[in-house]
């Protein structure tokens, strides 16, 4: 586990790349949702962290109910080729945000 500094900075970087809305992926599910630009618009604005669903206090998983749909977005790290996954705790990584349905999880 990384020391609660490293996981407050890791928060911060990812609320700021969630935010941005870039790097979106979307599942072949959320496509059919209704209002897709209204979930991502509350994905960027989300702000419901606690204990429950952020233990590790990194901001990088979220969930919603989205007219009737479960939701799940998930942030994951990748290095520059995006081929493997990179530590964002050691050096520079990309960011990729993917927006599914809880039944494609």
């Amino acid at each position: 586990m990384a020391p609660v500094a490293e996981r407050t900075q890791q928060a911060i970087l990812n609320d700021q790349f969630r935010s941005s809305g870039q790097g979106v992926v979307l599942t072949g599910g959320i496509q059919s949702v209704q209002d897709l630009p209204g979930l991502l618009r509350a994905i960027t604005e989300f702000n419901d962290f606690n204990e429950d669903n952020d233990p590790w206090k990194e901001h990088d998983f979220g969930r919603l109910n989205w007219n009737g749909d479960k939701v799940f977005w998930k942030i994951d790290y990748y290095n520059e080729t995006y081929d493997e996954w990179e530590d964002p705790l050691l050096g520079c990584c990309h960011r990729v945000i993917t927006v599914m349905l809880a039944e494609e999880y």
